[in-house]
């Protein structure tokens, strides 16, 4: 079943932002359509874990995942949605706080053995979650500081403050998954 979501979710945005990349490239848009192709890439990213012998990753995660990709790049980039709404940019970046926490807790999951888990404190994969949130958050803003050297000048539109605003939205969508992991800890 999971391989089949992978396919299917995979195909279809790949398809979308292809379409839409020949549409930008027709109207000689050079930005969105260079961001429709970094959206290609990231939509078949997920493919790769079809070569995995036992991909322990879950389905909500991979859901996740693809949730990021159309809210950040065809809503936010391509639609316009970070230029049009104040408030797209914040919970996109709340949104990848509370994803890459969870992917936290996904990861300490296969990486921690359950042996190992039950002596361990509660606050150990709440600060796991949150430390990962926050390096998301960070390198995150690496790519729109290179994105606006290099490409567009777009991304920071608000310079430093719109920096730790991000910052800010990253990390407490990773406090919120860990607050809920330090509480659900025996069950995650």
């Amino acid at each position: 079943m999971k391989h089949i979501v992978i396919i299917l979710l995979s195909t279809g945005m790949m398809l979308l932002l292809a379409g839409l990349m020949v549409y930008f490239i027709i109207k000689h848009d050079t930005l969105r359509w260079g961001i429709a192709a970094g959206g290609i890439v990231l939509s078949a990213l997920p493919l790769g874990l079809l070569f995995l012998k036992h991909n322990r990753i879950n389905t909500p995660s991979i859901i996740g995942w693809y949730i990021f990709v159309i809210c950040s790049i065809c809503l936010g980039s391509i639609a316009g949605f970070y230029g049009r709404f104040s408030w797209w940019d914040t919970s996109v970046h709340f949104y990848k706080g509370i994803f890459t926490a969870c992917i936290g807790v996904t990861l300490y999951k296969i990486l921690v053995p359950e042996a190992a888990r039950r002596g361990m404190s509660r606050l150990i994969p709440a600060l796991f979650a949150l430390g990962l949130a926050i390096t998301g958050s960070v390198l995150w803003e690496m790519y729109e500081f290179l994105g606006d050297v290099i490409a567009s000048h777009t991304m920071q539109r608000g310079g430093n403050t719109d920096t730790m605003v991000d910052l800010l939205a990253g990390f407490f969508g990773g406090v919120l998954i860990a607050i809920y992991t330090g509480f659900r800890k025996q069950n995650v």
